[in-house]
């Protein structure tokens, strides 16, 4: 059965009707809202008791597709950050890994700046959760149109647990920009060393790059300290 995906611009083309918009049916949809707010909530509750199906093949962990997109060159917060990643939705087993990446976009065709987040579920794709906020990033940048290829490749090592750290790992993510795309693997512990030197070799493995890759390790940290001086910046020059 088709899983149902809650973001449509990540989703491959599927026929669907608009919906009329009005001015009568503003009570109804008011309605409708209000129910679909109790959906969400209740389907919220049900993603958090994800199994496997009988016979499927179960993950060592529940892993949770997410995807953002924002306008570019406009400053945001953390809140509105938050508010701008849309859940996809969650699996636990290998089959149903299958059924929802099979509906989606690849990254090399999504447009504009767009991405998608593959974390462990109860884990937020963001610097300040609990699992991050001590943890960093590998960055490895890439030139247009490979950027499909390695995220699978990134996304099947992850699930396959081939990276070998433990509960080191916190999740991936694409990113697409107009320029160049950016692929990135995200960890618990920034300051242990040896952990971020195996998920280094690893990725370099399981992406099959070449050795002079350039590979960037950035600190959740110094992301947050970045994005403050420039946000601080612009604020302060009138933007």
């Amino acid at each position: 059965m088709r899983p149902k995906l809650t973001s449509p611009d990540c989703l491959k083309d599927d026929d669907s009707g608009d919906h009329d918009q009005n001015e009568e049916n503003n009570a109804q949809k008011d309605s409708e809202k209000e129910r679909n707010e109790r959906d969400r909530s209740q389907s919220s509750s049900k993603r958090k008791a994800v199994v496997p199906g009988p016979a499927e093949h179960p993950l060592q962990y529940n892993y949770t597709f997410w995807y953002s997109r924002r306008t570019p060159g406009r400053p945001t917060s953390s809140q509105s950050y938050e508010q701008n990643i849309k859940q996809i939705g969650t699996f636990a087993s290998v089959e149903q890994f299958w059924r929802f990446y099979s509906h989606m976009v690849r990254p090399g065709d999504l447009t504009g700046h767009s991405d998608f987040h593959l974390f462990k579920e109860g884990i937020k794709p963001m610097w300040e959760d609990d699992a991050n906020k001590n943890g960093g990033k590998w960055i490895i940048r890439l030139r247009k149109g490979l950027a499909s290829r390695c995220w699978e490749n990134l996304i099947l090592a992850m699930l396959g647990e081939q990276f070998m750290v433990g509960e080191e790992i916190c999740g991936a993510v694409v990113s697409v920009r107009f320029q160049e795309d950016i692929i990135s693997i995200w960890n618990k512990t920034a300051s242990d060393q040896a952990t971020t030197a195996r998920i280094r070799d690893t990725l370099r493995r399981v992406l099959n790059l070449p050795p002079n890759t350039i590979m960037e390790y950035k600190t959740h940290t110094d992301s947050i300290k970045a994005w403050e001086e420039f946000h601080g910046l612009v604020n302060s020059s009138g933007r």
